[in-house]
């Protein structure tokens, strides 16, 4: 049985959306409520972290099309830079990378230097198993299972704030806590700003509890140990019931795709505009496994990358005058192989590309190093070779946007170096 002192534990609960009949319980509203007012937070720098599950075929969302190896390899996956019958071309960014023609939303964040691409991007760690790259990259450890923290978790306590300071320095607007928010230091997991209840972290039995269980836990609980082991909870509470979430109007004129990913960017941007001392927001985007029937500038594909970078770009327009304090990133766990199969897919490669977006980049450029797509040049005869450890954009993004400098604890296995995708 679930203790109620566990069931509180500080750093241990992730609020989620349950549908619940009458959105927050009533006992739990008014618990909130009674509770002292939290002041405003002085701006902070906020960086937001997007990981794309099921690894994003980098070669055709930014592809080398220059690249006559990379042409013959994929005869009906290729995308020129010039217009070929009925299809869209390639927005050619620099002579020789183009992005998707379906992320032409990105072409004037690109040209006005504030998106950043790293190409040849991934883990050392030559795994393509999908569970097993995205729990190396979001621990931060790619040669280590054993690690407990995430390094998001480890990048919350490097900020260097008392801990319960605010219950959203670090939010994940997801259903479940992330990997990346493992570990020792407060976070949350919202997956719905408008109707969120409480759950144990880890409690597969959490989702299924009912209102009146709740209810019991409460009524057998002190107001004291509340205070002491539900701050985060409680006061996530308290600051969301000061605003109307449900009725938010994005600014500047920006208009979010009808997605998940865009929902949460949404409602991640609430947050930043709440000024409650958030730090450090996660989502995620899924459907990034093609191995069948990717199309090449329309299908499952484009269908993607459409909705990935036009919910990026409302994000950043319904921000405005936050932009200053904001730096998103995306991640993916690998790539896809740069020879298509038989079903007119992509199975699973190792390197890809990642984006990232903020007035503080080394924007306009196309970062890393990619070689010739011949076959002497790729991983394993058949991949895009990982040329940028992964660790090197996230520390960099880190240390730069959030000032933390402190590497040996934020990626304790990594004695590379960075590459300049941020400004000093």
């Amino acid at each position: 049985m679930t203790s109620r002192r566990g069931f509180l534990k500080a750093g241990g609960l992730a609020l989620f959306g349950i549908s619940l009949m009458g959105g927050i319980p009533s006992f739990i509203a008014e618990a909130a409520a009674s509770e002292k007012r939290v002041g405003p937070y002085k701006k902070k720098k906020i960086m937001v972290c997007i990981f794309q599950r099921g690894a994003m075929d980098g070669l055709m969302a930014v592809t080398p099309f220059t690249d006559t190896y990379l042409q013959a390899a994929r005869p009906t996956l290729f995308i020129p830079a010039t217009k070929d019958g009925n299809r869209s071309p390639l927005i050619d960014l620099d002579g020789r990378f183009g992005l998707h023609p379906s992320m032409s939303a990105f072409e004037p964040l690109f040209r006005s230097k504030q998106l950043s691409i790293v190409h040849g991007i991934g883990s050392p760690n030559n795994t393509r198993s999908h569970f097993d790259a995205q729990d190396y990259m979001e621990s931060g450890t790619p040669f280590n299972k054993g690690t407990a923290s995430g390094w998001l978790n480890r990048a919350v306590g490097l900020l260097g704030h008392d801990a319960g300071t605010t219950p959203f320095q670090a939010v994940s607007l997801t259903s479940a806590l992330p990997r990346s928010f493992y570990g020792d230091n407060p976070s949350v997991a919202i997956s719905n700003l408008q109707d969120f209840a409480i759950q144990m972290r880890g409690n597969p039995m959490g989702a299924n509890m009912a209102a009146k269980s709740f209810e019991d836990l409460y009524d057998q609980t002190s107001s004291n140990l509340l205070k002491s082991t539900g701050k985060e909870s409680f006061d996530a509470i308290k600051m969301l019931q000061k605003v109307d979430v449900k009725n938010y109007k994005p600014a500047n004129g920006a208009v979010y795709p009808n997605s998940a990913v865009a929902n949460s960017l949404k409602q991640i941007a609430q947050l930043i505009k709440m000024d409650v001392g958030l730090e450090v927001a996660f989502t995620e985007s899924g459907g990034w496994d093609t191995h069948f029937n990717q199309g090449s500038d329309t299908g499952i594909f484009a269908r993607n990358v459409d909705d990935l970078s036009k919910s990026i770009v409302a994000f950043w327009t319904d921000l405005g005058q936050y932009q200053d304090d904001v730096t998103l990133m995306t991640m993916t766990e690998f790539g896809r192989t740069v020879k298509q199969n038989g079903t007119g897919g992509t199975d699973h490669g190792r390197a890809s590309c990642n984006f990232i977006l903020g007035n503080d980049v080394n924007g306009g450029i196309v970062h890393g190093n990619v070689a010739p797509l011949a076959v002497e040049n790729l991983e394993d005869g058949r991949d895009l070779a990982v040329t940028t450890d992964f660790r090197a954009v996230f520390s960099e993004v880190a240390d730069k946007h959030l000032k933390i400098n402190n590497d040996k604890v934020l990626f304790p296995e990594w004695t590379g170096n960075q590459i300049g995708v941020m400004r000093a």
